[in-house]
C-alpha cells in the first residue's frame, strides 16, 4: 500500500488543515444539507475507473465483467497516526460491519451491493459507506459510481442505462466535486458517454480532470492519438488529462501487490517512447495523479469555503423559520397543556376578532371578509336599482292606463284602487327575496371558506383539536344562517305592509313631484294618473334605500358579529371540554420534524464554528 503514502506526503503542511475541516464537517453529517468538496469517479462500463479509485486508496475493491459498482460507495479514508494501523468500517442503511484487514473490502462491498440492490446486476441510489482509517492514507473522500451502461441484460431494469445516468447527474452536477473521468487509452474519446455527461454539467472542464486508463493496451501506431489527448488537442478539458497504468486481470489473478503493480507502472511509462514524456511532466502514474489531486481538492476546498459559510447561513436561518412555524411544542404536564391550550385559543379568538373588525392578515391575493361582504352588498343594490327601473317603467302614465283598464273597479277616472297600488309594491317586494336570500348564502360561503382556511393553517398540526374547532363552526354557521334567513323571510313579510314615517314619505313625494313636474315642461306631456305613479315612485324609493341598508345588515349581523361572537365563546369552552386531553395531542409527524430540524440546526451551528475557527486560524 506504498503508492497510498503519496497522498499523505505531498503537502501535508498545505493540505492537513483543509482536509481536517472537510472531515470535522462529514462528521457531523453536514453534507446532508449542503454540498462538500468530493472527488466523484466516472466511466463507461469496464473503463477502469474502480481499478484507479483502488489505486489511490489502495483497497482491493470488486472487480469483474459487467456492472461492478452497483452502488454509490463512498470511501471516506481517514488517516490513523498509529504506524501500520489499519481498520475499516462498512455501513449502509443502518448496518455496521468491522472490517479488519484491507483484504476483506471487496466481499464486504459485494454484500452490501447485494443487500441493498439484490443478488443481480440492477443498481440503487442508495449509498454504501466506507471508512479506511490507515497511518499511511489522507482523509480524502472518494465516490465510485455506477459504470454507464446501454444494455440491459439479465434481470436489469430495461431502463438500467437511464437510472445510471440519472444517478452520476446527481454527483457530478454539484459545484463542489471534482469530477475524475476515466477513459481507457485504447478507445476514441469522443464515444465515451462518461466524457459527454461531464461536459454537459462541466462545459469548461472547470472540475474535470480526465483519466487515460489501460494504456499497456494502446495498439502500435495509435500512441500519437493518445498524445495528442494528453496534450489536451483533442477534447478539451481546463484541468487536462492524465494516463495511468494499473493492475489488470490477469495481475490480480497472479496476486500481484498493489506496490508491485506502482514499479511495473513507473517501468512501463519510463520506458515507454511516446509516454515517457508525460511521466517527466507529472502527467503520468498513479502517484503524481495522487499529487496532483491532492492540490485539486486542496483548491477546491478553498474555492468552495466562502459558498460553505454563506450556504450554512442561510440554512440556520431558513430552519430557525421552519422551527418558529412548527412552535415549541405541547408541554407534557397537564398545567402547561393548560396554559398551551388558553393561550392557542386567545391567539384563534383574535384572529376572529380581527375578522369581524376587517384588520386580519393576509396574503398578497387575499380579500379580507368584510370587503368580499361589500362588494356582495354592492351588486344587491344594484340589483334593487335595476327591479325598481323596471317597475318604473311599468308604472308611467301610459302604462298605467293600460293597468288601469283591466284592474279598474268603481273609481272615477284619474283615480287608482289602493288594492291595486298595494298589488304593485308587493310583487316588487316578492321578487326581491329570492335575490336577498341568494346573498345571505353566498355570504354563508364566503364566511365558511375563509373560516375554514384560517382554523386549517393554524391547527393544522393538531388534527383532533382542528376537527373539533371545524365542527364548532359548522354547527354554529348553520344556527346562524337559519337565523338570518328567518329574519330575512320576515323583513320581506314587513315590506308587504306597506308603510313609510309620514315625515319620510311626504319629503320623498315631494321629491318626486318635483322631478316629474320638470319632466312635464320639458316635453309637454300630462296624464290623469302623475299623482298616482308620483306616490308608486316615492315609496318604491323608500323601499329601496331600506333594503339596502336593512338585508345587509341583517347579513352582516348573523353572518359576521352572532355568528364569531358564538365561536369565540365555543373556543372558551374547549378548555373545560371532557376531551381536553385530545385537544393537546399534536399530529405525529410534526414532533419528528421538529426534533429532525433542531438536529440540523445543531449541527449547522456546529459546522459554522468549524468554518469560522478555520478562518481564524
Amino acid at each position: 500500500m506504498a503508492n497510498s503514502c503519496y497522498l499523505a506526503q505531498h503537502y501535508e503542511d498545505q493540505v492537513r488543515p483543509c482536509i481536517d475541516l472537510v472531515n470535522s464537517l462529514m462528521s457531523l453529517g453536514v453534507e446532508q444539507d449542503l454540498s462538500l468538496p468530493a472527488i466523484a469517479v466516472i466511466g463507461d462500463q469496464s473503463s477502469g475507473k474502480s481499478s484507479v479509485l483502488e489505486a489511490l486508496s489502495g483497497v482491493a475493491l470488486p472487480r469483474g465483467t459487467g456492472i461492478v459498482t452497483r452502488c454509490p460507495l463512498v470511501l471516506q479514508l481517514k488517516r490513523d497516526s498509529k504506524d501500520d494501523a489499519w481498520s475499516g468500517v462498512l455501513s449502509y442503511e443502518g448496518y455496521e460491519e468491522k472490517l479488519e484487514e484491507p483484504k476483506e473490502v471487496g466481499d464486504a462491498v459485494i454484500r452490501a451491493q447485494n443487500a441493498i440492490a439484490g443478488d443481480g446486476k440492477d443498481i440503487s441510489d442508495k449509498k454504501i459507506n466506507l471508512e479506511i482509517y490507515a497511518s499511511n492514507v489522507p482523509d480524502l473522500t472518494l465516490i465510485d459510481l455506477p459504470g454507464i451502461t446501454r444494455v440491459a441484460i439479465g434481470n436489469q431494469s430495461d431502463n438500467i442505462e437511464e437510472k445510471i445516468k440519472k444517478l452520476i447527474e446527481e454527483y457530478i452536477k454539484q459545484q463542489e466535486t471534482i469530477i475524475l473521468v476515466v477513459v481507457p487509452a485504447n478507445v476514441d474519446i469522443a464515444t465515451t458517454e462518461a466524457l459527454r455527461m461531464a461536459k454537459r454539467v462541466d462545459p469548461d472542464g472547470q472540475r474535470t480532470l480526465g483519466i487515460l486508463t489501460k494504456s499497456d493496451l494502446v495498439d502500435k501506431g495509435a500512441e500519437e492519438v493518445v498524445v495528442k489527448t494528453l496534450n489536451n488537442h483533442a477534447i478539451r478539458l481546463e484541468k487536462g488529462y492524465m494516463i495511468v497504468r494499473c493492475r489488470g486481470q490477469r495481475d490480480i489473478m497472479e496476486d500481484m501487490s498493489l506496490d508491485i503493480s506502482l514499479k511495473k507502472e513507473k517501468e512501463f511509462f519510463s520506458n515507454h517512447k511516446n509516454f515517457r514524456i508525460f511521466l517527466d511532466e507529472r502527467k503520468a502514474s498513479i502517484p503524481h495523479l495522487s499529487e496532483r489531486l491532492t492540490k485539486e481538492l486542496v483548491y477546491n476546498i478553498s474555492r468552495s469555503l466562502p459558498l460553505l459559510e454563506k450556504q450554512v447561513i442561510d440554512k440556520l436561518e431558513q430552519i430557525s423559520t421552519q422551527l418558529r412555524m412548527l412552535g415549541d411544542g405541547i408541554p407534557e404536564d397537564e398545567a402547561g397543556r393548560v396554559k398551551f391550550l388558553t393561550q392557542k385559543i386567545g391567539e384563534f379568538n383574535q384572529l376572529l376578532t380581527d375578522v369581524v373588525r376587517a384588520e386580519e392578515d393576509l396574503e398578497d391575493s387575499d380579500t379580507r371578509i368584510f370587503t368580499q361582504f361589500r362588494n356582495l352588498f354592492s351588486v344587491w343594490k344594484a340589483e334593487l336599482d335595476e327591479k325598481d327601473k323596471r317597475l318604473r317603467k311599468k308604472i308611467d302614465a301610459a302604462a298605467m292606463k293600460e293597468y288601469a283598464k283591466s284592474h279598474r273597479g268603481k273609481e272615477l277616472p284619474g283615480f287608482l284602487n289602493y288594492r291595486i297600488f298595494e298589488d304593485l309594491v308587493k310583487g316588487h317586494v316578492k321578487e326581491l327575496e329570492v335575490p336577498a336570500l341568494g346573498l345571505l348564502q353566498s355570504c354563508k360561503d364566503i364566511i365558511c371558506v375563509n373560516l375554514s382556511e384560517i382554523t386549517t393553517r393554524f391547527f393544522e398540526m393538531y388534527p383532533y383539536l382542528m376537527r373539533q374547532v371545524k365542527h364548532n363552526l359548522e354547527i354554529l354557521r348553520d344556527q346562524e344562517y337559519k337565523r338570518a334567513e328567518e329574519k330575512l323571510k320576515s323583513q320581506f313579510a314587513m315590506e308587504k305592509m306597506v308603510y313609510s314615517e309620514d315625515g319620510l314619505y311626504i319629503e320623498k313625494f315631494l321629491a318626486v313631484k318635483s322631478e316629474t313636474e320638470a319632466d312635464r315642461k320639458s316635453n309637454g306631456k300630462d296624464s290623469d294618473f302623475d299623482g298616482t305613479t308620483q306616490h308608486l315612485r316615492a315609496y318604491l324609493k323608500i323601499t329601496t334605500d331600506r333594503l339596502a341598508n336593512q338585508v345587509p345588515l341583517i347579513v352582516l349581523h348573523h353572518m359576521l358579529d352572532q355568528y364569531i361572537g358564538q365561536m369565540k365563546e365555543a373556543m372558551m369552552g374547549i378548555l373545560t371540554h371532557k376531551k381536553f386531553e385530545k385537544f393537546t395531542e399534536e399530529r405525529s409527524d410534526v414532533a419528528q420534524e421538529r426534533s429532525y430540524l433542531r438536529s440540523r440546526m445543531e449541527r449547522l451551528k456546529k459546522a459554522r464554528q468549524a468554518l469560522n475557527s478555520f478562518v481564524a486560524v
